[in-house]
């Protein structure tokens, strides 16, 4: 998330970014495969990903928080490539992000987002669950 709202903020290159963050966290920690999946493929689908959410969002993509608009970027993408990973996972993970980072609220709105864009993403995934 912090990479993707680096990308947001000083709109640098995905590949100086990830490149910065491996020189400033050498940990073993961090799933650097994933990181870098995401931060290689949100920007070069950036227009999809900001299809998903237009319809969804009560004010335009510019007038978002960084941080906000960075979590809803995350959360689009994980429930439109990352079938692996359960859409409530998704959904849980982007609210907890926005409640360590975000604005008081925040939470409350990327949950209310993403939870109308799940039905759209994963719609046999929640057929399952409600059947």
């Amino acid at each position: 998330m912090q990479a993707l709202y680096q990308w947001l903020i000083a709109d640098g290159e995905a590949l100086d970014i990830i490149k910065q963050f491996r020189e400033e966290n050498p940990s073993n920690k961090i799933d650097w495969e994933y990181f870098e999946e995401v931060l290689t493929a949100v920007p070069k689908e950036a227009a999809a990903l900001d299809a998903y959410l237009v319809p969804l969002l009560d004010r335009a993509l510019t007038a978002l928080d960084p941080i906000e608009h960075a979590l809803l970027y995350l959360g689009t993408y994980e429930l439109a490539h990352r079938i692996d990973v359960p859409y409530r996972v998704v959904i849980n993970e982007a609210v907890e992000l926005a409640k360590m980072f975000g604005a008081t609220d925040s939470h409350k709105y990327i949950n209310g987002v993403l939870d109308k864009l799940a039905p759209v993403l994963r719609p046999l995934e929640l057929k399952q669950k409600r059947g």
